[in-house]
């Protein structure tokens, strides 16, 4: 259901939604972002942290999932004189349109792009998802199945059905969605392949940022690494995750003695200088293939998202 946010203010009254099937499913910050175009996501945000917007008479926070029957009361809002953030839809069309890998009634594949959040907030005026819904007004449901680094570019996965997002949830959840990754490893791993075996623990610091760490208090995680080529001072690799973890790949390659190329969170901010004045301005993960049983059809499908044409360029002037 979509909601005139001028109309809520006008009325200075509280507005109570019943969440209907095809809401059921989203985050609520996503829910709100969506049916509350024009206010500003700062704003969005404040209310949900304050306790004004209410889920069957409680409290709740940004990230809990809406289900069928749900009462959302939402405040009386009060939008801004003129918009506020709100990136070009030209623009955003741009970035995003070309990079659809597949799509049909049930889900897209879309090859994100580096430097782009999948999800605005935290500062970020948009993200992925919040472009999507711009440059497709009537889709009445747009989610994302899965994340991906702001960084990391490749394969993402957006359900367009709450009951497709469902599906594929489980099949995340017992693991039946394989994912590859193309990552460059700093220095010379000498090594064929490897499974990294080793527990993940996630830490929020004051500031907000994340950072995971090798852990035995951690959960459990796995990544397989198998090498592709070499260089003088690198490794290209694809990694391949059997379980889902916040920086996963990142922090398992750090594990190892030899962190991802570019990467300034758990990377060797040395070598990381030397990568720059080579051409390399970005994190050298790319997400370059999903693959998993079609909610609908049940066949089968895989998508590709062919590696950067700025990573394919920093490859070949690496000297062997």
């Amino acid at each position: 259901m979509d909601i005139k946010p001028a109309d809520v203010a006008a009325r200075a009254i509280v507005k109570s939604i019943e969440i209907r099937e095809e809401c059921a499913g989203q985050r609520i910050d996503n829910f709100l972002l969506t049916c509350l175009k024009g206010v500003p996501k700062s704003h969005v945000y404040r209310i949900l942290r304050t306790g004004e917007v209410r889920l069957n008479g409680g409290r709740i926070r940004a990230h809990h999932r809406l289900c069928v029957g749900d009462v959302l009361r939402i405040p009386p809002l009060r939008l801004p004189s003129s918009e506020q953030d709100v990136a070009p839809v030209a623009l955003i069309r741009r970035q995003l349109e070309s990079r659809i890998l597949y799509e049909d009634s049930e889900l897209m594949v879309l090859n994100k792009p580096s430097g782009m959040a999948v999800h605005g907030g935290s500062g970020l005026s948009y993200g992925l998802i919040e472009g999507l819904r711009q440059i497709r007004p009537h889709a009445r449901f747009l989610e994302l199945v899965h994340r991906l680094d702001k960084e990391t570019s490749g394969c993402l996965l957006i359900a367009k059905k709450s009951s497709v997002l469902r599906t594929l949830h489980e099949l995340f959840h017992t693991h039946r969605v394989e994912k590859r990754y193309l990552a460059l490893l700093c220095g010379d791993w000498g090594r064929d392949k490897a499974m990294i075996d080793a527990p993940l623990q996630k830490n929020v610091l004051q500031s907000g940022e994340r950072k995971v760490k090798v852990s035995p208090q951690g959960k459990s995680a796995q990544t397989e690494f198998i090498r592709l080529d070499r260089f003088a001072a690198a490794t290209l690799v694809e990694a391949r995750p059997t379980s889902g973890r916040t920086h996963q790949i990142r922090v398992h390659a750090r594990h190892m003695g030899h962190p991802i190329a570019g990467d300034k969170r758990y990377g060797d901010e040395k070598i990381n200088r030397t990568l720059r004045q080579r051409g390399l301005v970005r994190l050298f993960l790319h997400a370059s293939e999903i693959a998993f049983e079609h909610p609908k059809t049940h066949e089968r499908l895989i998508s590709t998202a062919v590696l950067d044409q700025e990573l394919q360029d920093f490859l070949a002037r690496m000297t062997r």
